[in-house]
């Protein structure tokens, strides 16, 4: 008797330890932060006004992502219709980092591809903006994601059928009900093994919260004893809104959907306080199976669950007959697509959270859930995505390559903001791994010579027209090895004017302006140009034989494109806390770093290498009012295939090649370049004009010459020089230069080199 008393003590010892034990793990998780909540990473929000370039095309593919649905009549929140040239939309109720936007109806008048008229609930408006996409988030390693709601959030109908189904005597059981586990047991004899458990919604919760999904005696007892402590410190309606949080509701990609906050809105692009009696069933009847009974993916499955739920609510006097007759009759009418599903643009994200480092902890971005604003524009980030994986298809199948060979990014940026506004970094733009934009430190090529070109322009020693020796050149090494240069054609251009010589990147030319100029000074300007890393003063610098990601190439031609007022690239524009306080808001910082006047010129070579040069595969593709610039780089072999392009707002940077960087039968202008045309064909792009000074005079010159000329003279142009600057040489209207055939073979021969 006493060995058996003894035994009883022990066991009442080690119970009540345990019980000690698991008592304190409940109520940590349930009195402290009971979930990570990742960061929501959301895109810029559409702002419309009367004279803005936007395709009506365009703007319903936005409205799509974001969740609207078109209707002959708009009626609600999240709707719109089209008729002929004008839109109407009722605008959600939305916030930002910088305030809300109320509920509201838009109608907007289009003529053409740009808005004619805006006006906001029938009154006339500067501006209209439309809620954000959301692009993903910032998620913990187990890559939970969930809205959470409070329990009056949830229609009754949801909380009603949810106990019917999973657990009808939940408010009569302390944590465990011994009817379900009867019920279990004998199952589960029958079975010859533990087939079904008598889980309570309580102990469900339980498993979720602390255990893993192990089926075992011992963690059905621990199970057990949590589920009883839960009961003995929490109420059934802290218990329920736990519930509802926790529940797993299926995956979106990498990201599990969990609780009935999210699931409201992935499902069926509603909040939970909306759903209608079939869309409660649907998503009571996944929490037996979410992948079972997921109405994405196993409709018919899905379908029949739905019915069973819809019998058990007739069942329990939660709906009439009629309503289970027509609810029974209807589809699933899930949405197949809304920002909830979120479509996650994985080489932005990248750089959305590396930016945010320098203010936030990890651990902030992935368990605060903070709302990241950022500056991706959806429309420009399909494009760059498709273009980039069409042309490269195309290119492997053009050339008979493999397939999948070849590797693309891309960066799109708002020049004069310094927002980027599109990158990619893989040619499968869902990929989560190595980005290309930020990451792939690549020889830059000839995308190196305007940073020479402007050097030459900065020393006041040369201008447009000067005369530029493309002959042969050798440069002796400290190592006794000689640097040989030599053009893409292999052959020499003789002597070319200045601009020319770019337009139509001549290695040899540029070699031997990048040493006349001074190599040191050429280094000044790639610093000046944003170029953050150490270069050396070597010659072959001057042709690109270094690396960069195309990323920081974006930045040295963002400082070229805005005239030279450097601005650093970024991604995001606000932060706030999951409630919408402010945390932060990221301005622009904008500093002059090149002197107006050489940009200038600069710019207008670039131009001339659209009109005339490298880049004229882009006078095919648009309007030559646009006036674009660029330049085409390769590297050496052709392992590297860019082209950096600009208009008057946009910027984008292309890189094409192999992650092996093994050599490619694709130049600049074959690969890259075309990509850049196909992102923008479609695009609105506002024309380039740069930004001339008083110290910018515009001369006749005859460039054969070298020398000032006068209109009407034949072979001369018209062309930009700064004040002082001039060619040396005077020519007047002589007899020779008016000899057709002498100045057209000479012209010919220069601009078909």
């Amino acid at each position: 008797m006493s060995w058996l008393l003894k035994l009883s003590l022990v066991g009442v010892v080690i119970l009540a330890v345990l019980m000690a034990y698991l008592d304190a793990k409940v109520r940590d998780k349930f009195e402290g932060k009971r979930w990570a909540l990742p960061a929501k990473v959301f895109a810029r929000p559409l702002e419309m006004y009367p004279g803005l370039a936007l395709k009506p095309q365009h703007l319903q593919q936005e409205l799509e992502q974001i969740g609207y649905q078109r209707v002959p009549n708009v009626r609600t929140p999240g709707q719109y219709m089209i008729d002929g040239n004008e839109m109407d939309i009722y605008r959600r109720y939305f916030s930002l980092f910088d305030g809300a936007e109320r509920a509201a109806r838009i109608h907007i008048r289009f003529s053409g591809n740009s808005i004619d008229g805006l006006w906001l609930d029938g009154e006339p408006v500067d501006i209209a903006r439309l809620e954000p996409l959301l692009i993903g988030g910032i998620y913990p390693k187990h890559n939970e994601d969930r809205q959470l709601i409070q329990l009056s959030d949830a229609p009754d109908l949801l909380v009603q059928t949810l106990v019917a189904v999973e657990d009808r005597d939940f408010y009569q059981h302390v944590g465990i009900s011994p009817k379900g586990i009867a019920r279990a047991m004998a199952v589960n004899v029958q079975a010859g093994g533990l087939v079904q458990g008598g889980s309570t919604l309580t102990q469900q919760l339980v498993k979720n919260f602390f255990l893993t999904r192990e089926r075992s005696l011992q963690r059905k007892i621990t199970e057990a004893l949590m589920s009883l402590l839960v009961e003995l410190h929490y109420d059934k309606n802290e218990i329920l809104e736990a519930y509802l949080n926790e529940v797993y509701l299926g995956q979106s990609g990498r990201r599990a959907v969990h609780g009935f906050g999210l699931g409201a809105q992935f499902y069926f692009g509603k909040h939970i306080s909306q759903l209608s009696a079939p869309e409660i069933a649907i998503l009571v009847g996944m929490v037996k199976g979410p992948s079972l009974y997921n109405p994405k993916r196993k409709a018919k499955n899905a379908l029949a669950r739905r019915n069973l739920v819809l019998g058990i609510m007739l069942e329990q006097g939660l709906i009439s007959r009629y309503q289970h007759m027509m609810w029974s009759k209807r589809g699933l009418q899930v949405v197949q697509y809304s920002q909830y599903q979120s479509v996650e643009y994985p080489a932005f994200l990248d750089l959305v959270r590396r930016q945010l480092r320098s203010d936030y902890e990890d651990q902030d971005l992935t368990s605060e859930g903070l709302r990241i604003y950022t500056s991706l524009n959806p429309v420009i980030q399909r494009s760059a995505e498709q273009a980039v994986s069409k042309r490269l298809t195309q290119i492997e199948s053009g050339y008979g390559l493999a397939k999948k060979s070849l590797q693309g990014a891309m960066v799109v940026v708002s020049h004069e903001s310094g927002e980027v506004e599109a990158l990619v970094g893989d040619r499968n733009p869902r990929y989560f791994g190595f980005n290309r934009a930020l990451d792939a430190r690549r020889s830059i090529g000839s995308l190196a010579k305007p940073a020479v070109y402007l050097t030459a322009l900065r020393s006041q020693r040369f201008h447009l027209i000067s005369p530029l020796d493309d002959g042969p050149i050798k440069v002796a090494g400290g190592n006794g090895q000689v640097w040989q240069p030599k053009n893409y054609d292999k052959k020499s251009h003789g002597v070319q004017p200045l601009y020319l010589a770019m337009a139509k990147s001549l290695n040899q030319a540029t070699a031997r302006l990048g040493l006349t100029v001074g190599l040191n000074n050429v280094v000044q300007t790639f610093k000046d140009l944003g170029v953050q890393r150490n270069l050396p003063a070597y010659p072959s610098i001057v042709l690109g034989a270094f690396e960069m990601t195309p990323f920081n190439v974006a930045q040295m031609y963002q400082t070229i494109a805005t005239s030279g007022f450097q601005t650093p690239l970024k991604a995001i524009r606000g932060v706030t806390t999951a409630e919408g306080e402010l945390l932060s808001r990221y301005g622009y910082a904008v500093k002059k770093t090149i002197k107006t006047e050489p940009i200038y010129l600069l710019q207008k070579i670039m131009q001339k290498v659209v009109e005339l040069g490298t880049a004229r595969h882009l006078n095919s593709q648009f309007d030559a009012t646009l006036n674009l610039a660029g330049k085409t780089g390769t590297s050496d072999s052709q392992r590297d295939s860019w082209f950096a392009g600009f208009s008057g707002d946009k910027l984008a940077v292309v890189w094409v090649g192999r992650d092996n960087n093994k050599s490619m039968p694709i130049t600049g202008a074959s690969g890259a370049l075309r990509i850049w045309a196909q992102t923008f064909k479609d695009l609105p792009l506002k024309p380039l004009y740069p930004l001339s000074t008083p110290n910018i005079e515009e001369h006749w010159v005859s460039v054969r010459h070298n020398a000032l000329s006068a209109e009407g003279c034949a072979g001369v142009e018209k062309l930009p020089f700064i004040k002082g600057q001039l060619p040396t040489q005077s020519r007047r209207c002589a007899a020779a230069d008016t000899a057709p055939d002498e100045l057209k073979s000479w012209w010919n021969r220069v601009f078909s080199q």
